[in-house]
């Protein structure tokens, strides 16, 4: 049955996904010929807080089941826009709105979507096709090295790979004061290692002087934490890191300082009052107090991390300003920011900051942590804006995470196929070439638990520091975390790895996922393996920027065993089959199933007599003739 509307085909609206400005689009239905409106249909657009506008629409063709209705749209206002169709027929109104992800269907449904971010909203060049690889900086390696000016407060361990502190003490506080010693120097000895594995960015977790081993609780932003090193030797690592062809992206926490910090100094660690002493302190109107100085905004209300006001004209100056603190580390070599907490920064503050990064060099990067959608994501009542050119050139892609976890431990093919074709319809290309993807981070249980362990989220943290995955676990969980890192580094947007999983390092929640990378006790198979998954992403020119298309599932000689997509490109596509399963699957008669594709070629796995072998747990990849995307062969 024809469809009336489909967003993933061309010949239903002729741009995939989202818009850059000032682009047209043409939009088509296909009604039944036996439904004959009053009146030509119309599209309806609208963008929150303005009025809907109503497009005629043409017959423009007439096929053997349906007559074809057309109607051109101008993008000119970048914004998320909602759409629909109506028609009339004998004086009753219907409507076609959508249904699952991509169909529409008549009188039930949701609004369509349609991004129109800014036209000349481009992303930087540097992380595309690359290999991000995310540091805990207290725990990926110590070099040994004796540092100055360490506070004396600090609790060093000298059992690397020991549970972190976690129990809280008699007020309930746990106070992160233990650290390993990792450090800028030790990261600098692993760059080989780091480059063999294919990494081509890394992306650190805060470096500023706080006085928690996270970092989360900034005390200087102006200077490096004395146990990871000096401002020179940060540069050091980044003129190193070069060397490699390895940029090194930061981790910028602007919604909340520390407590015991320059700016609040609320322990009195620092010789100048901060606000929390004095009203007439410098630092004063960047809070917010309730009751002074006891009580005040503080982030979640964790009292130990003081909100900010950051659209405070002196706070703004002091980080985006040209002798501002994003400027500082942009000239000590840093390729951009990880900004914490996206979802707190006022719109205004985010626009202040890309203006800032990007007037330093376009080329630096801005990623920021957002958990949903970051297209539509609504939060303290404000619909944020961060993907239309203006704040953001990337996020984290926790949609994508989830999608992969549920479809490696069982979930359907089509909520996967659905999850990730959402964010790349919704998304502006030049966001999905630098999508930050991964299975694990330092916020949530490393994947390899996630896809092996028991559930963890109903238990205790005693529970967690005792529990390590049984060699059964492992096993299982090694499997199918194989399969997610297949995914993970084939689907569009760049695969980030967090330190130790290529290892086989274990750890549930916060801070057991934060343990010490086990050097000396790595899964090698593991490595190796990590290190094949770089070697084809590098090979094949269409993942750092070709779309996507999922060409099997649906067709019923293929099971949900199996997923399968393309990576197109200007002369050839690549199909990639990848089995979360322990079975192989064997795919016969390719050609005859892949209508969309000739001449097939074999790129990696067993390709004999036109039948496929996908290995458990494992993955093929065939490279075939280039056909137009989303659309059929007739």
């Amino acid at each position: 049955m024809t469809p009336i509307f489909d967003t993933w085909k061309l010949e239903y609206k002729s741009i995939f996904g989202a818009v850059r400005q000032f682009e047209t689009i043409t939009f088509s239905i296909r009604l039944p010929k036996d439904i004959q409106p009053d009146f030509p249909p119309v599209l309806v657009l609208f963008r929150t807080g303005f009025k809907e506008r109503f497009l005629t629409m043409h017959r423009t063709a007439e096929e053997e089941e349906c007559y074809v209705y057309s109607a051109d749209y101008n993008a000119r206002y970048t914004d998320v826009h909602y759409y629909y169709f109506s028609y009339t027929v004998g004086g009753i109104r219907h409507y076609i709105k959508r249904v699952d992800c991509h169909n529409g269907a008549v009188d039930t449904g949701d609004l369509f979507q349609l991004t129109v971010y800014s036209s000349e909203y481009e992303t930087p060049d540097f992380l595309k096709g690359g290999i991000m690889y995310q540091i805990f900086p207290d725990r990926f390696c110590r070099s040994g090295k004796v540092h100055e000016n360490v506070p004396t407060d600090r609790v060093i361990r000298d059992d690397w790979g020991g549970t972190p502190y976690y129990k809280p003490d008699q007020n309930g506080h746990v106070w992160n004061n233990d650290y390993f010693g990792g450090d800028f120097e030790g990261i600098k000895s692993k760059l080989g290692y780091l480059h063999d594995l294919g990494v081509t960015c890394i992306y650190l977790n805060p470096i500023f002087e706080s006085h928690e081993n996270h970092r989360y609780n900034t005390a200087n932003y102006m200077k490096a934490d004395p146990m990871l090193g000096t401002n020179e030797e940060f540069a050091e690592l980044c003129e190193e890191a070069e060397k490699y062809d390895i940029s090194v992206i930061l981790d910028g926490v602007f919604s909340h300082t520390g407590a015991d910090s320059v700016y609040f100094n609320k322990n009195g660690r620092y010789p100048e009052p901060g606000a929390y002493q004095s009203k007439d302190s410098k630092y004063y109107d960047w809070y917010s107090f309730i009751s002074y100085p006891d009580v005040y905004e503080a982030w979640w209300g964790i009292d130990t991390l003081p909100n900010v006001n950051e659209n405070n004209e002196d706070y703004t100056e002091y980080i985006c300003g040209d002798d501002g603190v994003l400027h500082y580390w942009l000239s000590k070599g840093a390729a951009g920011f990880r900004l914490d907490v996206a979802d707190e920064l006022p719109d205004q503050f985010l626009m202040n900051l890309r203006k800032s990064v990007k007037r330093y060099d376009k080329d630096k990067i801005i990623i920021g942590e957002v958990w949903e959608d970051a297209t539509n994501k609504e939060s303290y009542g404000v619909k944020r804006r961060y993907l239309l050119g203006y704040q953001l050139d990337s996020v984290m892609n926790y949609p994508f995470r989830e999608a992969i976890i549920n479809y490696v431990k069982g979930g359907t093919s089509r909520d996967f196929i659905y999850s990730v074709m959402t964010i790349l319809e919704h998304y502006p290309k030049p966001t999905i070439d630098v999508l930050m993807n991964f299975v694990s981070t330092h916020d949530i249980e490393r994947a390899i638990n996630r896809l092996g362990g028991d559930y963890c989220d109903d238990k205790s943290k005693d529970w967690m520091a005792e529990h390590w995955l049984t060699p059964e676990q492992y096993r299982h969980g090694k499997n199918l975390l194989k399969a997610a890192m297949a995914l993970q580094f084939f689907l569009p947007g760049v695969p980030s790895i967090y330190y130790g999983d290529e290892a086989g390092l274990q750890g549930y929640k916060d801070p057991f996922n934060r343990r010490c990378y086990p050097w000396g006790s790595e899964d090698y198979e593991l490595i190796e393996y990590v290190k094949e998954l770089s070697r084809i992403r590098k090979s094949i020119p269409n993942l750092k920027d070709g779309r996507i298309y999922f060409a099997l599932n649906g067709n019923q000689s293929i099971d949900e065993r199996i997923v399968v997509f393309t990576r197109q490109g200007e002369k050839n596509d690549y199909l990639f089959f990848i089995n979360r399963t322990g079975e192989p699957v064997k795919i016969p008669d390719l050609p005859g199933l892949l209508d969309l594709f000739t001449d097939f070629e074999q790129y990696h796995g067993e390709y004999i007599d036109g039948a496929l072998k996908v290995e458990p747990y494992g993955y093929s990849i065939v490279k075939a003739k280039f056909i137009p995307m989303m659309k059929k062969k007739k």
